[in-house]
């Protein structure tokens, strides 16, 4: 794939996850990295489960790195939802 076509699948799979997870923060480079890291991560992981991964522009690329997006953000929202908690002692 082109660095075109990763650059649109990410804006697109970004988007994509940012709306399914309801994500607030904003920004297209933001959006374009979640959705390129979601691509690797759901390339990934459709390669060990002996799928073909992400490796042309199609529907079906972007619904693999939309998934690896999804999950790149709900395990960011976890690792900055543990940072918030502290305990209050009276």
């Amino acid at each position: 794939m082109s660095l075109l076509s990763w650059i649109v699948v990410g804006l697109l799979a970004g988007g994509l996850a940012r709306w399914i997870v309801k994500d607030d923060r904003s920004g297209c480079i933001y959006t374009m990295v979640v959705g390129v890291l979601g691509a690797i991560i759901g390339g990934w992981l459709m390669a060990t489960i002996d799928k073909d991964g992400v490796d042309e522009f199609s529907l079906r690329s972007v619904g693999v790195a939309a998934i690896g997006a999804v999950l790149l953000l709900l395990v960011l929202q976890a690792l900055a939802g543990r940072g918030q908690r502290t305990t209050r002692r009276h």
